[in-house]
């Protein structure tokens, strides 16, 4: 019998610091490898993050899907859009391949496709563009008045942590944002106005490496988790209604400005609409002083059981 490799103590720490701490989980799951493999394509592979429910987070998925493109791209050019489809639930125990097609690269614009993959099959298919930092006319949206400041809002630890379910302990605890809802939380039931729009505050929950390019992906990580609430807000649900079915269907996003995502951050969105079992959301995500940091738009599968 032969003796196990030694294993890697570095490694080893690495992986007991990420289970106690979900940045360093987060950060864990986006240090993507190489695989060397050059043939048409750039291969890279990740771990998934474990999730109650068993499925890959969305926002997980696209945010490494964003940092394989980002890989492939020489010199100073930074992502400025995405546009992705999630094509089938991902298995939290497998491993993601990421496969980039270096579609184009031109004077001031490169443009790169990314395929995730589980068990050969794609789960989420991605295009995404990149710029050269170029002067040019300038202008932004406004940030709405009169939202509460986030040290006036709970934490959602504090909105959470009491609730014995496994959803609600994973959502307390082991996420790696602190989001604050306002003017209050869709977690669980609860008499509220009727509004297709909300405004929520986000910011990673200890600081994140000074790395740009981390920011913009760890961005699209939190772009996906209260994107389709405006849709449960208008029409008096909740994340905790009885047979709800709720699943991302596209995603896209606007880089503008750069942006700590270790800093607080305001995520104001709205839906113009819902119909057929979708709906389709949209937010502005804003620095506190008011600089408009990104766009996203989203339409999901929303499911509510007809009394």
């Amino acid at each position: 019998m032969t003796d196990a490799p030694a294993s890697d103590p570095a490694e080893t720490d690495a992986a007991e610091t990420a289970a106690h701490d979900p940045v360093a989980a987060m950060l864990q799951a986006l240090d993507l490898a190489d695989t060397g493999a050059r043939t048409t394509e750039d291969i890279f592979t990740a771990p998934s993050q474990w999730m109650p429910q068993g499925r890959v987070f969305g926002g997980q998925v696209m945010a490494q899907s964003v940092l394989a493109a980002i890989r492939t791209v020489e010199g100073d050019r930074f992502i400025h859009s995405m546009h992705g489809y999630f094509l089938r639930p991902g298995d939290v125990t497998q491993p993601i391949t990421f496969s980039v097609d270096r579609i184009h690269d031109g004077r001031s614009f490169s443009t790169r496709r990314t395929q995730a993959y589980q068990k050969g099959l794609p789960i989420l298919s991605m295009i995404a563009s990149f710029q050269d930092v170029d002067p040019g006319l300038e202008h932004q949206a406004t940030m709405p008045e009169g939202i509460p400041q986030p040290e006036e809002l709970p934490s959602t630890r504090e909105v959470l942590e009491q609730l014995d379910h496994p959803v609600a302990r994973f959502w307390a605890t082991e996420r790696p944002f602190d989001l604050r809802h306002a003017p209050g939380h869709l977690y669980f039931g609860g008499d509220r106005e009727q509004v297709a729009h909300q405004a929520v505050w986000l910011r990673a929950l200890s600081p994140l490496p000074d790395d740009e390019n981390l920011h913009r992906a760890a961005l699209a990580y939190a772009s996906d988790y209260s994107i389709l609430e405006p849709i449960l807000r208008r029409h008096g649900q909740s994340w905790a209604t009885p047979g709800l079915k709720m699943a991302s269907l596209d995603h896209a996003m606007w880089w503008h400005r750069f942006a700590r995502v270790d800093e607080w951050l305001c995520y104001v969105q709205e839906s113009p609409n819902a119909i057929g079992g979708r709906g389709l959301s949209m937010g502005r995500i804003f620095t506190r002083d008011g600089q408009l940091v990104a766009s996203v738009a989203q339409e999901g599968m929303v499911r509510v059981p007809q009394s």
